[in-house]
């Protein structure tokens, strides 16, 4: 279904993919894995034809092959309603069927007008085309958290998290024969994730798909592509993800100790040839000087010393041609290092929420709520889009007011908020600027500590509004860490972290010794950190100490 042949592509010097091959065809479900900023995207777009690769050849097969194609950060023209989005700006019915009667009547008296008759065949198949996505439109909108808007809703009525999930109808709603979907479970809550899994193993039809969801990859491809940061290229591995995984570690392990081999055999020859040479190096007093022996001597012993002489160079030879063909030390991957320092204590207990009722004046999310948060508690809070878990953090932080009931957070306890927008921060100030501001150390240290969060070389110069939102997560974690706040407050955390960061986050806050309160619909995440999970349902706040999920 798609065969890609010696893609290369550069960005100025900088080369991004070298020598790209793979192919993917029916029943193939395949994730393309690797860090922020290996290429993934940019290979997307080049196999849809949104960028033009240096060199190489992109195939669909058959050429009449439908694709589907999921964009990252898409926008959408918020002059469109939602089924004007869903067909592509295609006329209403009512004025397709209009302008077909015209052609009907016209063709009536002059059956032989060619551009008539292109024009009543275009116009049928969009009023077929229109007819399917009013049909099934409803059902798959549904699917996704958006069943309270009709066909008619301005766009601009829409959250941006609901106008991804309505991108992904628009995918989904034209049948496609084959998915490219980049990072499509962003904004989806897990009941959405859960149904996407569902729908995409029931998909006969070819993907090839960008994600940080381990447990998204799991549950959905039957192979990984690991784009490479530091060789550009493409390996295959067959299986999901953690079978990648596996296959991956077990690689880097043989590959480390057949390179600690080569170096022990390269140390050893090395020795070698270097005490050979120092048995032939002319010593006076030796039997090669003249004044302590014969000429017959000299000459046998000189002969002697340029054959040990050649030993050590056949020796030195060996020593260049395993350098030269021999295994390279696996590279290592760039990743965040992220250590939470030693923070002050908190009181035993950190939030306390007696008869605690969240919402707007005219919509309640979450009604009667009495909990204690304990100091060292790490908890999941998860629910529908649109059940409250933003709404309840906003109340905590007190940037809502509580309809009923009181909230108050324990002694010595120092908040630190991660929003899920990240736009705390001033656009026009840039990272080392941001981050100067909570440290007391000079531009060196500061730089120092921002290279854990991968801001290198001119990156802390970027402003704000030149940041990725990736970039924007990472910056928002290293103010947490410089701040010293022992009850960190989480939304969506890790939306933009690529795995090898998420991994690492997850390690820093197993290690946390503060108290975590965080939207996240990772699963693979939430396995590896809660020991709490608020669930929000039916407006009440459901507790549990373990995730069956």
């Amino acid at each position: 279904m798609l065969q890609v042949s010696q893609i290369n592509k550069k960005y100025g010097l900088d080369p991004i993919l070298s020598n790209i091959n793979f192919t993917v065809n029916a029943a193939d479900h395949y994730g393309l894995v690797g860090i922020n900023g290996a290429g993934k995207t940019t290979l997307l777009r080049i196999i849809i034809g949104d960028e033009v690769a240096d060199s190489g050849k992109v195939r669909f097969f058959p050429q009449d092959l439908k694709v589907g194609y999921l964009p990252q950060g898409m926008k959408i023209d918020d002059r469109f309603d939602v089924l004007s989005f869903l067909s592509d700006g295609i006329d209403s019915l009512n004025l397709l069927e209009k302008r077909l009667a015209t052609l009907s009547n016209s063709l009536s008296f002059s059956s032989n007008n060619l551009d008539e008759q292109n024009e009543f065949e275009l116009i049928l198949q969009q009023i077929n085309f229109l007819t399917e996505i009013t049909y099934h439109a409803p059902e798959v909108m549904a699917s996704l958290g958006l069943g309270e808007y009709d066909l008619q809703t301005p766009v601009i009525h829409l959250s941006g998290g609901q106008k991804t999930r309505l991108m992904l109808a628009k995918v989904l709603i034209n049948n496609p024969h084959f998915l490219l979907l980049d990072e499509p479970t962003t904004h989806l809550d897990i009941a959405m994730i859960e149904w996407l899994e569902d729908w995409i193993n029931q998909f006969h039809g070819g993907i090839l798909m960008v994600s940080h969801d381990r447990t998204f990859l799991d549950r959905t491809v039957n192979g990984i592509l690991e784009l490479d940061e530091h060789s550009h290229c493409i390996a295959f591995y067959a299986g999901n993800y953690s079978d990648y995984l596996e296959q991956k570690i077990s690689k880097q392990e043989k590959q480390l100790q057949t390179f600690q081999d080569q170096q022990t055999e390269i140390a050893r020859l090395r020795k070698g040839a270097a005490e050979m040479r120092s048995k032939a190096r002319y010593r006076p007093g030796g039997k090669t000087d003249p004044e302590n022996t014969d000429k017959f001597s000299i000459g046998f012993f000189a002969n002697r010393t340029k054959e040990t002489i050649q030993k050590a160079k056949n020796i030195e030879k060996r020593v260049e041609k395993i350098i030269e063909n021999g295994v390279e030390k696996p590279a290592r991957t760039w990743q965040m290092k992220v250590d939470f320092q030693d923070i002050q204590s908190s009181g035993r207990d950190v939030l306390i929420l007696e008869n605690l009722r969240v919402g707007y004046e005219d919509l309640v999310l979450i009604d009667d709520v009495n909990l204690i948060l304990k100091s060292g508690d790490r908890v999941a809070l998860i629910g529908e889009n649109g059940s409250g878990k933003t709404s309840l953090i906003k109340t905590i932080l007190a940037e809502i007011p509580a309809l009923a009931g009181s909230f108050r957070l324990g002694s010595q306890v120092k908040v630190g908020y991660m929003a899920q927008e990240q736009d705390q921060f001033e656009p026009k100030k840039n990272v080392l600027e941001i981050i100067s501001k909570l440290l007391s150390q000079n531009e060196t240290e500061n730089r120092s500590f921002l290279s854990k969060f991968l801001f290198k070389g001119d990156d802390v110069f970027k402003t704000i509004a030149s940041l990725s939102y990736g970039e924007r997560a990472r910056l928002s974690l290293a103010c947490l860490v410089a701040e010293g706040c022992n009850f960190l407050i989480l939304d969506e955390p890790i939306n933009h972290l690529d795995i090898p960061s998420r991994t690492q986050f997850e390690k820093a806050l197993s290690e946390y010794e503060g108290t975590i309160l965080a939207i996240v619909h990772d699963r693979y995440f939430i396995d590896g950190y809660a020991s709490q999970i608020w669930e929000i349902k039916d407006k009440q706040l459901l507790v549990s100490e373990s995730w069956n999920g």
